[in-house]
């Protein structure tokens, strides 16, 4: 390499480390921390980086994020958030139903969560404007949603009369959504039928209870107990020829016919500012939960062929994502 090289690169790599946001530390430790599954997450990990690379914190240069997986079982939680604390890490981002958890150890490291309830309800933050305590985030929780779910159910289907509700009651707002589902179905003239689905065996009996008096249509709350058995809610609904409906995408690429809900990526994104801001200085409690604006449509059209489902043009055309 000659001089005038290593002198450009000796200076790409000093502009990069400028980048950092604080004074006088070169590498700022980020811990990660979720229930999930790896491969489930990686889309929004990604936007997530994404949105620190934007912000000037680059991975190997002044930025390290350790990740920690419970591969769907939320008791591994406390253990690995102990983990990160202990290397230490400078800020903790908390996924999910892993916020909850996190939230009762009580730790002094300050944390962000992204949550698909309602925060308040969960007893993560006092309100949104005010959370206090030690943790703050986004909430993807949009319960007015519901209704335009179904909505693009009856659209779909011009016929509905009966559609079933499938939601975990133990989800914080969760009654919320029912109560907007409800007076939706009412208002569009549809019996809706709320089967409560905690545990595998509350959903069997949902299973059950759905063979006796068939639907026409499920919405699916969703939640972390309903991505873990989509693979199943949607195979029953198949079987007995009935679309379903969620909010997140993974339900329509897993088969359900449509999802209309927050625009993910776009939350994940957003939860690189926050950790910025941390890393600056700012304290959770200075720092209101923030709540979905963007929202995305996905449509399955295989499942509609497979249903035997005529998609009226105003349905296509809403589409931001179109599975052939």
């Amino acid at each position: 390499m000659d001089r005038r090289t290593f002198l450009s690169s000796s200076l790409a790599l000093v502009s990069i480390a400028q980048r950092a946001r604080g004074a006088g530390k070169m590498i700022f430790r980020i811990g990660f921390v979720t229930a999930q599954r790896e491969p489930s997450l990686a889309p929004f990990v990604g936007a997530f980086r994404a949105g620190l690379d934007e912000l000037g914190y680059v991975e190997n240069v002044n930025l390290e994020i350790i990740y920690r997986y419970g591969d769907d079982d939320v008791t591994r939680v406390p253990r690995l958030a102990a983990e990160l604390v202990t290397k230490p890490v400078d800020v903790l981002v908390v996924q999910g139903s892993a916020a909850t958890v996190v939230n009762e150890l009580k730790l002094s490291t300050p944390a962000i969560y992204v949550f698909s309830g309602d925060p308040v309800l969960a007893g993560l933050a006092s309100s949104l404007s005010h959370p206090g305590g030690n943790m703050t985030g986004l909430t993807l929780m949009a319960a007015e949603l519901n209704a335009k779910r179904l909505q693009i159910l009856r659209d779909a289907v011009p016929s509905l009369q009966r559609v079933a509700i499938i939601g975990n009651p133990e989800h914080p707002g969760s009654h919320v959504e029912r109560v907007y589902s409800e007076e939706t179905a009412k208002r569009l003239g549809i019996a809706a039928d709320f089967f409560g689905t905690a545990t595998q065996d509350q959903l069997t009996s949902a299973f059950a209870a759905m063979n006796r008096s068939p639907p026409q249509a499920i919405s699916l709350f969703a939640d972390g107990f309903a991505i873990q058995n989509r693979a199943q809610i949607i195979e029953f609904a198949m079987q007995h020829r009935v679309p379903v409906i969620s909010g997140w995408p993974i339900f329509a690429r897993s088969g359900a016919l449509c999802t209309y809900g927050p625009k993910l990526s776009d939350s994940y994104h957003r939860l690189a500012s926050y950790v910025d801001r941390i890393l600056k200085g700012a304290r959770p409690q200075e720092l209101p939960v923030e709540r979905p604006t963007n929202f995305e449509t996905v449509l399955n059209l295989r499942t509609a062929k497979a249903l035997g489902l005529d998609l009226p043009p105003s349905i296509l055309a809403s589409a931001d994502e179109v599975i052939e």
